[in-house]
């Protein structure tokens, strides 16, 4: 089958045609295309994006590199040498600013693509009908012919011609400007002329579903779409640096002129002393492109990109780059319960029958468990029409069925609880997993479904003896469904299921021992008094019942008698279980100094069981519920919220007052949420959390982060490694600046005593190179701290500098020069100005790479984190050591640095005065630790 013929037809009038016609004109049916179709029109027409600015070319990235104003300065220098005849210095520096580079253009390539992924991992979803089942794909892979599903929530990701539509109305805003929701409709158009605004059986892209659902066949794609036609021109939006990388390009830009003040000093006096032009052009230079912290904001994106591939890995999806910080400072997450806090699968764990109670065992969706009445198995029969040893229970697994539109879905093969034509179409919907078990349609009809499964009545077998002739669906008013149903001989009967107290009053009978008895009002005392029990332990409660319809009735008088006179057969209780690791999670975040806040609709007494259990709430004044809310005003709220920890009964609506009273109470809040409605709630808070399996598009773009496994305790994961990742590059700071004072100190000092040069330009580019690259990055990767979720979550405004991190930067800058600076005047006092600069050389590299295993943590040394905890640093130390030794004892390379093999009293120097320090500290740590009481002392090596 070729592709349709949409490349030269832009104006075919797609909304006059009928089904068969666009069926036709698009080489596609009511099952939607195969895969195969779908890759061979993706192949041929492209993806479903509008035209993007033009990649860059990666050779055009790498001589970008040496655009930088100081590498072009060092350049024009090196020129110079080479011109007055100093070749061999010219074309080492050359080689050295090449290796830097390719170093930055590496560093850049994978910043890029991680930035890349993360951009495909979040770009918006479609639902479509491939090789007859519904699957989920990236929208910019829909292609003309698919058939897309549509639901509240949605954006439209192609043009499309409806072909099936359930009360959907799509807000067409951003195409026509118009504020009112167009009603959608399926039958074909024939008045000419129609405009975008009037064609109501078509669909556009980039516009949102806002009420019902429906199906439409694609008809145009990516710049073929109305939308793509209006777009005169390309769309490119700016990537904005993250609040941090704002304060950081500030304090770069002062370190920047302190730098080149200094230099210049340098440069001057050395110029005063007699030293030789072109060499103090080069030192002054060299020192600056050493000195000056360029690369600092783009090392925090790559850190930051980094950090956001890790929480990839957890199931963290970071929009925006800002939400990493974020979460390092998050004091209240607001969470919703059903598939956040709890699994969303909803399960069955008692059923109420005549006086007993039966536990049901098992787990999710798989429909496998016990049934135990009174400590005994009760056995199951598999056949035809299944059955357990209990005629009263049968019914009511009968009842589970048949009153039911749900589907149990194993690997796409379907259970059917409906035999409408939209049920068929699905398959896997991803609700609530349990191995490869999962549901389609409403949860607690899922359960139910799975229950009478437990008990031997399967779908697929009861359908043979059951025919399904009407339903009443569900009503809020009402609180109940009802099914009226043909048996094998005939007779019909009605199943209903709904509120226990709504339908214990439509009740006349009770089925016992399979004999329908008048109900008596003491049983219906009893019934209650369990609906109550069942409550109380967090289970939410149906019953069910049935009756038998008179013959020879109308619709209209079956209508009015299916729900009256019923027989109850029973109470079902279920309940959605917690995650597993939530309660744990809790109470990280609760160490953490953050507070957990669950959201639900729920009941308050089921809310307050689930929250009981969980540790979020231990008092039933804990929890308020909607209807409360209402009442409160907007101050009298954010003066309660504080001891607030459950909000029941609530509307997403609500959601936006909750969020607005945490940050009236000087929170930093993270909300997630699902719907449409949660959209505002989400944009609102300070990180905004979407599901991903769950929620919608519109959610999803509102938000900072998106869950693909929908669980809370990937929020708290994400919270450690923001927490992580800001402490990784407070780390690389710490160790930039720490170590360019220190060479910059080295120098300005020498100058100021009018010593001789204590570095060579090649030298400052080399310490630059082997220091501030592979080291430096590898702490970017570093595991965080073992107490990192122990503290408490810092300010948003607080300063990278802040903690005294300033202070130590100073310190130990101050110390890298003086030290190298003291070694050096050792070397002059023996008599040998290049072994005296072999060894300051040697002593500033080495002093840098003993002190990054110092930086790794503020709280604890080297020794209790454990050497092998960040290999990645390992291998980088013991390269760019091994690199330093090549220039001193490799006789060509000796030449090149103007270095001298150094004796072992000579290392004694340097490492003295390079690293002895590190094992002072790091002993002193181990010492003083045990007195220390607000530290907790890690295991080593964890």
């Amino acid at each position: 089958m070729g592709g349709p013929e949409t490349d030269h037809e832009p104006d075919k009038p797609w909304h006059q045609l009928d089904k068969a016609e666009l069926f036709g004109a698009l080489q596609t049916g009511v099952d939607g295309l195969t895969s195969r179709e779908a890759r061979e029109r993706l192949s041929q027409i492209g993806p479903n994006a509008l035209e993007a600015a033009e990649a860059t070319p990666l050779w055009k990235k790498f001589f970008a590199q040496f655009q930088d104003f100081m590498i072009l300065v060092l350049l024009a220098a090196t020129a110079i040498s080479a011109f007055l005849g100093e070749i061999v210095d010219a074309v080492t520096i050359l080689l050295i600013v090449a290796l830097n580079a390719v170093l930055g253009f590496v560093q850049e390539f994978r910043a890029e693509q991680s930035l890349e992924a993360l951009k495909k991992l979040t770009a918006p979803e479609a639902r479509v009908i491939r090789d007859g089942q519904e699957v989920r794909i990236r929208a910019d892979e829909v292609v003309p012919g698919d058939m897309v599903l549509l639901e509240a929530g949605d954006r439209v990701p192609a043009d499309m011609r409806i072909m099936e539509s359930h009360e959907l109305e799509v807000d067409e805003a951003p195409l026509t400007g118009e504020s009112m929701p167009v009603a959608k409709r399926a039958e074909p158009l024939t008045t000419l002329g129609l405009g975008i605004g009037d064609m109501a059986n078509m669909a556009f892209s980039g516009t949102i579903v806002t009420r019902g659902r429906g199906q439409g066949v694609v008809t145009a794609t990516g710049m073929r779409t109305e939308m793509g036609r209006i777009a005169y021109m390309i769309e490119s939006v700016e990537d904005e640096l993250t609040p941090l990388q704002r304060r950081l390009d500030e304090l770069g830009k002062i370190l920047v002129a302190v730098c080149l003040a200094i230099c210049l000093v340098v440069v001057f006096i050395g110029l005063w002393q007699g030293e030789p032009v072109y060499r103090m052009v080069l030192t002054g230079v060299s020192l600056a492109v050493a000195a000056i912290p360029e690369g600092l904001p783009a090392i925090v994106t790559i850190v930051l990109a980094i950090g956001v591939q890790k929480m990839i890995k957890s199931r963290a999806i970071i929009r925006k780059l800002p939400a990493v910080e974020t979460l390092g400072c998050a004091t209240a997450i607001c969470s919703d319960k059903t598939g956040t806090l709890t699994q969303n699968q909803m399960t069955v764990r008692q059923v109420y029958l005549n006086g007993d109670t039966i536990m049901v065992g098992g787990q999710g969706y798989e429909p496998k468990g016990e049934l135990m009445a009174a400590g005994r198995k009760i056995q199951v029969t598999e056949g035809s029409r299944g059955g357990t040893d209990s005629t009263d229970l049968n019914t009511l697994l009968l009842a589970s069925v048949l009153c039911n539109n749900a589907e149990i879905v194993n690997q796409g093969i379907a259970e059917r609880g409906s035999n409408s034509s939209w049920s068929k179409k699905k398959a896997k919907t991803g609700r609530g997993e349990s191995a490869h078990w999962t549901i389609n349609g409403d949860p607690t009809e899922g359960a139910l479904l799975v229950l009478a499964a437990k008990g031997g009545f399967h779908r697929q077998n009861v359908e043979h003896e059951y025919e399904r002739i009407q339903e009443l669906p569900f009503d809020s008013d009402r609180k109940r469904m009802a099914v009226i149903i043909r048996n094998r001989t005939h007779k019909k009967l009605s199943f209903v299921k709904g509120a226990p107290e709504t339908m214990l009053a439509r009740c006349s009978s009770i089925r016992q021992n399979g004999v329908d008895v008048p109900m008596t009002e003491q049983k219906r005392k009893q019934i209650l008094s369990e609906n109550e029990r069942m409550a109380q332990e967090a289970l939410r409660v149906l019953a069910l019942a049935y009756r038998t319809l008179p013959e020879h009735l109308t619709e209209e008088e079956l209508k009015e008698t299916v729900e009256e006179d019923l027989v109850f057969l029973g109470l079902v209780g279920m309940m959605d279980p917690p995650r597993p690791g939530v309660k744990q999670a809790v109470e990280r975040c609760a160490k953490a100094g953050i507070r957990t806040v669950m959201i639900t609709g729920d009941h308050p007494v089921t809310a307050f069981a689930v929250a009981r259990e969980l540790g979020i709430a231990q008092r039933t004044e804990e929890v308020i519920t909607g209807a409360q809310l209402e009442e409160m005003g907007e101050q009298d709220l954010v003066e309660k919220v504080s001891r607030i920890s459950v909000f029941a009964r609530v509307s997403p609506a609500h959601k936006l007052r909750i969020v607005r009273a945490f940050k009236g109470r000087g929170h930093v809040v993270a909300m997630t949420g699902d719907g449409v409605n949660d959209a505002p709630a989400v944009k609102e808070s300070d990180i905004g959390i979407a599901m991903g399996r769950t929620g919608t598009d519109v959610t999803k773009e509102a938000s900072s982060m998106v869950l693909s496994d929908d669980n809370f305790v990937t929020i708290v994961g994400a919270v450690e490694q923001g927490r992580a990742t800001y402490d990784n590059i407070r780390k690389f700071v710490r160790y930039l600046l720490s170590c360019n004072a220190g060479e910059v100190l080295v120098m300005f000092l020498a100058s100021l005593f009018a010593m001789p040069l204590p570095l060579l330009p090649v030298q400052l580019l080399w310490v630059n190179l082997v220091t501030d690259g592979l080291p430096a990055m590898a702490l970017g990767v570093d595991s965080p701290d073992p107490d990192v979720m122990n503290r408490k979550p810092r300010h948003p405004k607080e300063s990278v500098l802040a903690g005294g991190l300033g202070r130590r930067i100073l310190i130990w800058g101050t110390y890298c020069g003086l030290a190298t600076l003291a070694v050096f005047s050792w070397g002059i006092y023996l008599g040998d100005l290049p072994l005296a600069r072999t060894m300051a050389f040697c002593t500033l590299t080495f002093f840098q790479l003993f002190y990054v295993f110092d930086c790794r943590s503020d709280r604890y040394s080297i020794f209790e984190l454990g050497w092998m905890t960040n290999p990645h640093l390992l291998a980088a130390v013991f390269l760019s050591g091994a690199m330093q030794l090549a220039v001193v004892y490799i006789p060509w390379l000796q030449k090149i640095f103007q270095t001298v093999p150094l004796e072992p009293s000579h290392w004694l120097v340097v490492l003295f005065m390079a690293g002895g320090w590190l094992l002072v500290t790091g002993l002193w740590h181990l010492v003083s630790r045990p007195f220390s009481q607000n530290r907790r002392r890690p295991v080593l090596g964890q």
